[in-house]
């Protein structure tokens, strides 16, 4: 029961049928406290702890992985939502 708790969550949040609001986010977490999130809407990392400053400063300085992350949208989310979204829809 002893030790550290770190975790990445990946979410893709969208409420229109045409994914034109669709969100990504990337939240990177330690003992149960967000440290540091990107969201594609602000296109670049945020950090919430002392730690997280220091994180999203460099994750930050480093142009791929910002292209990466902001290209998630299109290369990540899209393609799952409309495959989730379709097995859903067409069980209706």
């Amino acid at each position: 029961a002893d030790g550290y708790y770190e975790y990445i969550m990946y979410e893709c949040v969208y409420s229109t049928s045409d994914y034109s609001d669709m969100v990504f986010l990337a939240s990177l977490s330690f003992n149960k406290v967000v440290d540091v999130q990107f969201n594609s809407t602000v296109g670049k990392y945020v950090g919430y702890t002392e730690e997280g400053v220091k994180y999203a400063e460099n994750f930050n300085k480093d142009q791929a992985l910002l292209q990466q992350s902001k290209a998630a949208v299109d290369t990540f989310c899209r393609p799952n939502a409309q495959n989730h979204d379709s097995c859903v829809r067409d069980k209706a």
